[in-house]
């Protein structure tokens, strides 16, 4: 069943096309990975999805509801979306403790003190930061502050987790952990996600499905194995073959 559904969407930046008459639809509780080289269109596709850009043209709806409609004006606000964003900077709050940084977004929302504190119980065990909830990011690894970034995102139970570059910072043994953490925590919860990386092995690890990216058009949508195997054409080929 199709959670979200893209039609039509492009997006121009002056004279520059970032995507161009991408259709796409995302199943209910799939990963799905954004997957091709830099300047490809995969966060730009992502910060659209999010409410962080406005397409140019084209229509996004999530679940039946209209999150954007270019020709008919509409752009409901990020906060109105009901996703949850893991950015490749982390973006966490030097001045805030681990369990203020990741329960901000329940604060400033006012949910209550003791539901706050059953949903802080559930993501740090979910994300395995317990015991460090009154530590300060300075105090923390790489991998620990990305896991900071993935529990503020879960903690609102969205319905769907965008992940853009998450764990371009971190070295490669500690990459490899993380995206198994995440597929882990992906398959737990049932959760869907939209994952961008250029990363191929990567996409190959954890998607249920691969869309591939190159000068911002959809080349290719299919699971891992698939596309490796049965490219539709040569540019995926020599993308995969590299």
């Amino acid at each position: 069943m199709s959670l979200i559904l893209l039609s039509g969407i492009e997006k121009r930046f002056g004279e520059f096309w970032a995507i161009k008459q991408l259709n796409l639809d995302v199943r209910e509780g799939e990963l799905m990975t954004f997957l091709g080289p830099s300047g490809c269109g995969k966060t730009t596709t992502l910060r659209m999805i999010a409410g962080l850009e406005m397409p140019t043209a084209g229509r996004i709806e999530l679940a039946g509801r209209v999150l954007n409609d270019a020709g008919a004006g509409i752009a409901l606000a990020p906060e109105q979306r009901g996703m949850g964003m893991v950015f490749q900077s982390y973006a966490v709050w030097p001045h805030m403790t681990v369990a203020r940084n990741i329960d901000y977004p329940l604060r400033i929302r006012k949910v209550g003190r003791d539901e706050r504190a059953d949903r802080l119980a559930r993501v740090l065990s979910l994300v395995h930061l317990e015991g460090q909830e009154n530590k300060y990011p300075h105090q923390l690894s790489g991998g620990q502050q990305q896991r900071v970034a993935l529990a503020r995102g879960l903690i609102m139970q969205p319905k769907v987790l965008l992940l853009d570059e998450p764990l371009s910072n971190l070295d490669a043994k500690l990459r490899r952990t993380m995206r198994r953490e995440i597929r882990e925590i992906q398959r737990a919860l049932g959760i869907t996600m939209l994952y961008v990386t250029h990363d191929r092995e990567e996409a190959e690890e954890i998607s249920d499905r691969m869309a591939v990216l190159f000068a911002g058009r959809l080349a290719q949508l299919a699971p891992p194995l698939e596309v490796r195997t049965r490219p539709v054409d040569e540019e995926v080929r020599a993308f995969f073959a590299d």
